[in-house]
């Protein structure tokens, strides 16, 4: 087995272009304008917890980043993921029904005595 040469520094062919980091959000507070109710948000976004009031995105105060911006999105794949098929029609045999009653008669009589 060969063993390959040790670089002391990599090559400009080796370096990994990492997308520029995104800023840090900004914390901004508001009441809702359903109830009232002080609330915080991030670069003037906002859902409000005790009505469910929420603001529209183009209300922010930047853009939203892109998918391809978005640290956190997954790796793409080669192939797009399928759900398993559904079962096709029902079991064989009959369908389980309701049950008349416990075995051996016990219960009240039919005749209510």
């Amino acid at each position: 087995m060969t063993r390959r040469p040790i670089r002391a520094e990599p090559s400009a062919d080796d370096a990994v272009r990492l997308p520029a980091p995104l800023p840090a959000p900004e914390l901004t507070e508001a009441e809702c304008r359903r109830c009232g109710t002080y609330i915080a948000g991030l670069d003037g976004r906002y859902a409000c917890g005790v009505c469910g009031w929420v603001n529209d995105h183009s209300e922010g105060h930047r853009r939203l980043p892109t998918a391809d911006e978005d640290p956190d999105r997954p790796a793409a794949r080669g192939r797009a993921h399928k759900p398993r098929p559904l079962p096709l029609g029902p079991p064989d045999g009959p369908l389980p029904g309701p049950l008349d009653g416990p075995p051996g008669g016990a219960g009240p009589s039919p005749t209510g005595h």
